[in-house]
């Protein structure tokens, strides 16, 4: 009896063991997973198609963009340590179409007069600087030095303006031995110099943001600058600092006026919250800016126009040096809002910036617009279209699914003819419960974005406490949507880019179907184009 007992009880035990040991190996199998899981959800889930993000770390603003023998080179805001904001560089990439991008060795370290903040680079041609030899043409970038430690003192003139040169087409950069070559004149925002080459006067031009102005500096050399004039006194939104300047002319569509078009960045008071760039229309004589007296009246009716209405397109400026067989105004800007950069859920890379667009300045009864659209180079990576002449929705209809094409790198174009005075909402949705809706609601002549519950919201109260509205500037009987959607950014354009839309999400899972939804009992959606972009 004793050995039978101790044989149960060894058998016990022996069960026991393997119990626990097969717990263990379960667990440490699922937690194998997990680790895996987490691991690649950033890539898979977050990380853009066709919108260019550093390989890793924290990336803001925009800066030195230039076009020269073939390439288009992007510098950016950049803090190499961190994904979070940091001392900052100048962080490079280059690319061929302005869509795919190769990321190159830093361009700018800080150094002994401060970090490396946001400026321009331009192409002197002419070898106004002086900096070129042997025949190479040098590009000069210039920027704002940051000193960190005057900041830390409460002075007010830790902000200068510097330059540098580069050889070598923009890969390396040499700092000239005699900067800053613009010293603060005691502003505490001093900073982002944008510079062109002016043909009128023979002169670069160069504007300044300065706390809630802007201030206009020319030069013969590139290190010599006068000051000739400032501007924004009573004149657009000033709740908060001004940032990001630029200034090029431009035709009007349509007739031989020329126009001079002033962008200036503003954090806070964007029309949705945080971050957005508004602008100004006018004339510029060489020395001063003076806003157009239609543009005027847009102002006291407006307060301010805005570029783009979403909530994450920021310190968007052009490219300088485009031939002039090709001739257009090309922009770009950051994707996000100073409201939650910081806390967007990726880890090993923060921001993304937008798709590069052309501006065009156009002219009607309501005054000026200056629209944006997707650069035609994009349409290159087109691997797969679906057409559709016609859709006929009750109340609601999926337009595409996911077994019909990739949501996660789309372009969809489409149209609404005879508007009801009803509200018409597109969504991208999934199982999980994830929406992001846009769209138009013509009783109160509004288009909308809400991503409210478009996935993981909760890391910033800021990033969903409201959707996003613009007023329907036109008045239109009819509806031209385009839309590209990447993972986790939507740029909608409403009616051929007179009004623009770009957000970032993040879905917990890919959206599978995109439907719309309409009282509207006579909705008939027209010249319907779905694509599918394909890079590499």
């Amino acid at each position: 009896m004793k050995n039978r007992i101790h044989n149960l009880l060894i058998l016990v035990l022996v069960l026991s063991l393997i119990v626990t040991s097969c717990k263990k190996k379960e667990a440490a199998e699922k937690t194998k997973t997990d680790v895996s899981l987490n691991s690649t959800t950033e890539e898979t889930l977050y990380r853009p198609n066709f919108h260019f993000t550093p390989k890793a770390n924290w990336m803001n603003d925009p800066n030195g963009m230039f076009y020269l023998n073939g390439k288009y080179h992007l510098y950016f805001q950049y803090y190499p340590d961190g994904n979070v904001w940091g001392p900052m560089h100048w962080g490079h990439a280059i690319s061929k179409d302005m869509i795919t991008w190769e990321e190159q060795q830093i361009a700018l370290y800080p150094d002994d007069l401060g970090l490396i903040f946001s400026g321009s680079a331009v192409v002197d041609h002419n070898n106004t600087s002086g900096f070129g030899k042997d025949g190479i043409t040098p590009i000069i970038a210039m920027f704002t030095h940051h000193n960190m430690q005057g900041e830390k003192d409460g002075t007010l003139d830790f902000q200068t303006q510097s330059i540098a040169y580069s050889l070598d087409e923009g890969l390396t950069w040499t700092k000239y031995d005699k900067n800053p070559v613009i010293s603060n004149p005691g502003i505490k925002d001093f900073r982002d110099p944008k510079v062109i080459w002016d043909n009128k006067t023979n002169k670069w031009i160069m504007v300044l943001a300065a706390a809630d102005k802007i201030m206009f500096y020319s030069s013969a050399n590139l290190k010599d600058w006068t000051l000739e004039s400032d501007f924004g006194k009573d004149l657009g939104q000033h709740d908060g600092m001004w940032e990001c300047p630029d200034l090029f002319p431009i035709k009007v569509e349509g007739s031989d006026i020329t126009k001079w078009v002033l962008i200036v960045s503003i954090n806070p008071a964007a029309p949705n919250g945080g971050s957005g760039t508004q602008y100004f229309i006018g004339d510029f004589d060489g020395k001063k800016f003076s806003v157009d007296a239609d543009f005027n009246k847009q102002l006291q009716q407006e307060k301010a126009v805005w570029i783009d209405y979403g909530r994450d397109n920021y310190a968007g400026v052009t490219w300088s040096n485009i031939p002039k067989n090709d001739g257009r105004k090309l922009f770009m800007g950051w994707m996000s809002n100073w409201e939650y950069a910081r806390d967007v859920p990726t880890e090993t890379w923060r921001s993304t910036m937008t798709i590069a667009r052309e501006l065009k300045l156009k002219k009607s009864d309501n005054g000026y617009l200056l629209v944006s659209n997707p650069v035609t180079e994009l349409y290159k990576h087109v691997s797969k279209t679906i057409k559709k002449d016609s859709l006929i929705v009750k109340k609601q209809e999926d337009i595409i699914s996911k077994n019909k094409i990739d949501l996660a790198r789309l372009i969809v174009e489409l149209q609404i003819n005879n508007l009801k005075e009803e509200q018409y909402t597109f969504l991208f949705h999934n199982k999980f419960g994830d929406t992001l809706s846009f769209g138009l609601d013509n009783k109160n002549k509004l288009y909308f974005l809400n991503r409210q519950k478009s996935g993981k919201v909760d890391f910033s109260e800021k990033f969903a406490n409201t959707i996003s509205k613009a007023k329907k500037g036109n008045t239109s009987n009819n509806l031209k949507v385009q839309v590209l959607l990447d993972k986790t950014s939507i740029e909608v354009f409403y009616n051929n880019g007179e009004t623009v839309f770009t957000e970032l999400f993040f879905p917990n899972q890919p959206f599978e179907t995109l439907s719309i939804m309409s009282s509207d009992e006579k909705l008939i959606l027209e010249n319907i184009k779905i694509e599918e972009l394909k890079l590499n």
